[in-house]
């Protein structure tokens, strides 16, 4: 199916469908007219045998008490070997309402109030709230940033960790918002890092399917760096919810390969879950990760097509708008301090652009002046954003 009839079959108008992203533009900004660009979902409907398995599973008409099928494990380890060259065993894998949710649980499960949690920023906002809500220390250090091109100061990691007795590192991979892919070297020594000063490592991977230039920029799982090195102190966390579009389905995974470690987790979360999986969820799930290969290369093909249009236009009429590389994710991260002061980004951005997006400083307090958009999107909504922000420059400019 080429992009046009793709876009056609499945982009779809959620106006009046209770979507956060789009209904509550006038709760979260004040104004229900904006583009909406901000929070991460998509735009497309599920490939269409997602959609298929839930309305059998629906017709059915009863969803009580259920567990998960092994058909499910199956197309899940399927997908992770073929799409990551990651080995799973069905004994590793629990599962969760979603990341965030899974997040809170973990750093309750391996540190005490108190002890420190390093994350590096900018970064996804929950990140931070998991560790001040549950009361840990939070410690950060700051990405280097040379011109859109991100990098980790391990100088600086090394540092805080010793300075604040880092009990845990979570992690960003790939990196939202920056869109960086964490090579196999740079995971090696942040992964190392922790194994010497005895941190253990949670690795947020919900992207790792969005991958924007896997030929020059793989996604690698910790789980797999350095000839799975460092499995014994990685826990991993993911879902079908970016790759698919089914984040309210509330189904996610909680991958953790050491002995000791999964019956931590096991102990702590009896404490607070006596749930049941989501029937729905779990039938999505299985059913994108056994048919969606096909619909996933053809979203990836569209969020290449938007940021070549972002990058081409920007580049040329508002030259130093700094877009940084997008390699996954389908987040755009641009710096237009240039242009605008930081304090008046807002103002530019909704306000004259009428753009909905996440700004800077709600992923670092140093990144006032920075905006993330959605690209994940149909492209009449990105040429549309586009499209504002040169007009809106030349008009500030003129």
């Amino acid at each position: 199916m080429d992009q046009s009839a793709f876009i056609e079959k499945y982009a779809t108008n959620r106006l009046n469908t209770n979507s956060l992203k789009w209904d509550a533009l006038d709760q979260r900004y004040g104004n229900k007219d904006l583009i909406a660009m901000w929070v991460a979902d998509m735009e497309f409907k599920v490939p269409e045998q997602v959609t298929q398995a839930l309305t059998e599973r629906v017709a059915h008409g009863i969803y009580g008490y259920s567990y998960t099928p092994d058909s499910y494990y199956d197309a899940f380890i399927n997908w992770e070997e073929q799409r990551h060259g990651l080995t799973l065993k069905k004994d590793w894998i629990r599962f969760g309402t979603g990341v965030v949710n899974s997040l809170y649980a973990l750093v309750n499960a391996y540190t005490q109030p108190g002890d420190g949690v390093l994350i590096l920023t900018p970064v996804y906002y929950p990140f931070f709230n998991a560790v001040q809500d549950n009361h840990r220390q939070l410690v950060t250090s700051e990405l280097v940033n040379d011109h859109g091109s991100y990098s980790i100061d391990f100088d600086d990691v090394e540092a805080k960790i010793k300075a604040n007795e880092v009990r845990l590192f979570i992690q960003c991979s790939p990196h939202n918002p920056v869109g960086h892919v964490w090579t196999e070297a740079e995971e090696t020594k942040i992964l190392a890092l922790c194994e010497q000063y005895h941190v253990l490592v949670i690795s947020d991977e919900i992207h790792q399917d969005l991958e924007i230039d896997p030929e020059n920029h793989p996604f690698i799982s910790a789980l797999t760096v350095s000839n799975r090195r460092f499995e014994n102190n990685v826990i991993v966390v993911n879902s079908p919810s970016k790759t698919f579009n089914v984040a309210c389905l509330l189904n996610s995974h909680v991958i953790i390969p050491n002995d000791a470690l999964r019956q931590q987790y096991d102990d702590f979360i009896q404490t607070i879950n006596q749930t049941e999986t989501n029937i729905l969820g779990q039938v999505a799930g299985e059913a994108a990760y056994t048919y969606g290969a096909e619909w996933l290369d053809q979203i990836l093909d569209i969020i290449r097509s938007n940021y070549h249009y972002l990058k081409t236009e920007l580049a040329e009429h508002a030259p130093k708008i700094v877009v940084a590389d997008l390699q996954g994710t389908y987040l755009t991260w641009l710096d237009i301090r240039a242009y605008v002061k930081p304090e008046y980004t807002r103002e530019f951005i909704q306000d004259k652009c009428g753009l909905a997006v996440d700004f800077g400083e709600w992923f670092s307090s140093n990144d006032q002046g920075f905006v993330r958009l959605n690209l994940a999107t149909d492209p009449k909504y990105v040429h549309q954003a586009v499209q504002n922000i040169v007009r809106c420059l030349a008009e500030l400019t003129a």
